[in-house]
């Protein structure tokens, strides 16, 4: 596993713009950043991966919704995958 920056992230999903990111983010349709030093985030790549499986797999809003749902929880017991 590796964790992505803004950079990566946005040539992984095609977003154009660190606000096109962070707007996902807040409309929760993409997982939120991981800390990896103090003034610096990033996104675990399988995360990504999934969020974008989900939209090529034509899910809907609501279903990546949840998607993000599943991934944040899974962080937080600790279990990646």
């Amino acid at each position: 596993m590796s964790i992505l920056r803004l950079p990566a992230v946005k040539a992984e999903t095609g977003h154009r713009s660190d606000a096109s990111i962070y707007n996902a983010i807040r409309a929760g349709l993409f997982p939120t950043g991981v800390s990896i030093g103090q003034r610096a985030k990033g996104w675990p790549d399988y995360e990504v991966k999934a969020v974008n499986a989900a939209r090529i797999a034509g899910k809907s809003e609501d279903e990546i919704r949840e998607l993000v749902k599943v991934l944040h929880e899974q962080r937080t017991k600790g279990l990646a995958a």
